[in-house]
C-alpha cells in the first residue's frame, strides 16, 4: 500500500463509513484509523474491522496525522472545544459538516488571534455512499501542496473532486452536488408518478425513469458533444420531445432550477453565519 495515512474520524456515522470504506485496505489499514463517536453502537462497525475506537478524545488522537470532523453543525463548536488539547502541529483538520466557514472552524481550532489553518473544508454528497459522490474542496493557507494530495485521495476514494477557493465557492458546491441528489430524486419522483397516471406499472416506470437518468448522464459524460447539442439529438422538430420540452419551458423550467440553487447557497450563507 503506497501512502499510506493515519486518520481519526469525529463521528462515525454514514459518511464517514463511506469514507472509511473507501479507504480501508486501498490506502491505509484499519489500524491507522481511529474512529470517536458519543454513540458506542456507531462504533461496533469501526472495531470489527479492526479500527481503534472511543467515545471521547482521547491520546490515540494525538498521533493520527488527519482529522476528519463528521459531526453534526449544531455540535460541532463544543466537539472542537473538546479536541483543541490533542492537536498536534502537523495536524491537518478536514471539515466535513455543512455550514461552518472555515474561517469559524479556524478560530475554534485556534484562537480569533491565530487561527488554525492546516484545515480544509469539504462539501460531499450522499452518493459518496456508494463510491459515486461529487465533493467541493478549500484549502486553508496552511495546507502543503503533499497534504492536498493527501485529502484529495482520501474523497477520491468515494467519487469525484473539485477544488474551489473560498467559502463562497463550497455554498455554491452546496447548492449544486451538495444538495442536487434531491433535485434529482424529485425530478425522477415526477417521472415516475406520471407514468403511473397514464396508466404504467409502478415497478416498470421507477425501471424506466431510473435507467433513463443513469443513461444520460452517462452519455453526457462520456460524449466530446456539448449539453446542448446532445439535447438537440433527442429533439425533433413538431416532435414528442419538442412537445415536452416546450411545457418545461414555459414554465420557466432553468429559472426554477436557478432559483432553487440560489435559495440553497443562500441558506448555507445563513447557517454559516448562525453557527459561527
Amino acid at each position: 500500500m503506497n501512502q499510506e495515512i493515519t486518520i481519526a474520524f469525529i463521528g462515525g456515522g454514514n459518511m464517514a463509513s463511506a469514507l472509511g470504506a473507501g479507504l480501508i485496505g486501498k490506502r491505509c489499514g484499519a489500524h491507522d484509523v481511529h474512529v470517536i463517536d458519543i454513540n458506542p453502537e456507531a462504533l461496533q462497525s469501526w472495531a470489527q474491522q479492526g479500527c481503534s475506537t472511543a467515545t471521547g478524545p482521547d491520546d490515540t488522537l494525538a498521533s493520527q496525522r488527519i482529522w476528519v470532523l463528521a459531526v453534526k453543525p449544531q455540535f460541532m463548536k463544543e466537539t472542537v472545544a473538546g479536541l483543541r488539547p490533542y492537536l498536534q502541529p502537523d495536524t491537518l483538520v478536514v471539515s466535513i459538516a455543512a455550514g461552518i466557514s472555515a474561517q469559524a472552524l479556524g478560530a475554534w481550532l485556534g484562537c480569533p488571534e491565530q487561527p488554525w489553518t492546516r484545515l480544509v473544508r469539504s462539501m460531499p454528497n450522499t452518493p459518496a455512499l456508494i463510491a459515486a459522490g461529487a465533493t467541493g474542496l478549500m484549502a486553508g493557507s496552511g495546507v502543503s501542496e503533499a497534504e492536498r494530495a493527501q485529502v484529495q485521495m482520501l474523497f477520491k476514494a468515494v467519487g469525484e473532486v473539485v477544488w474551489v477557493d473560498d467559502d463562497h465557492a463550497i455554498d455554491v458546491v452546496t447548492s449544486l452536488s451538495g444538495s442536487g441528489p434531491a433535485y434529482v430524486f424529485l425530478f425522477l419522483e415526477a417521472m415516475i408518478s406520471a407514468a403511473v397516471e397514464q396508466g404504467m406499472d409502478a415497478a416498470q416506470a421507477r425501471r424506466l425513469a431510473l435507467a433513463t437518468v443513469s443513461g444520460a448522464t452517462q452519455l453526457a459524460g462520456l460524449s466530446h458533444e456539448d449539453l446542448a447539442t446532445l439535447r438537440e439529438r433527442v429533439t425533433s422538430k413538431g416532435g414528442t420531445t419538442a412537445a415536452a420540452l416546450d411545457v418545461l419551458n414555459q414554465n420557466d423550467f432553468s429559472g426554477t432550477v436557478r432559483n432553487a440553487m440560489l435559495a440553497a447557497a443562500k441558506r448555507a450563507e445563513e447557517l454559516s453565519r448562525d453557527f459561527s
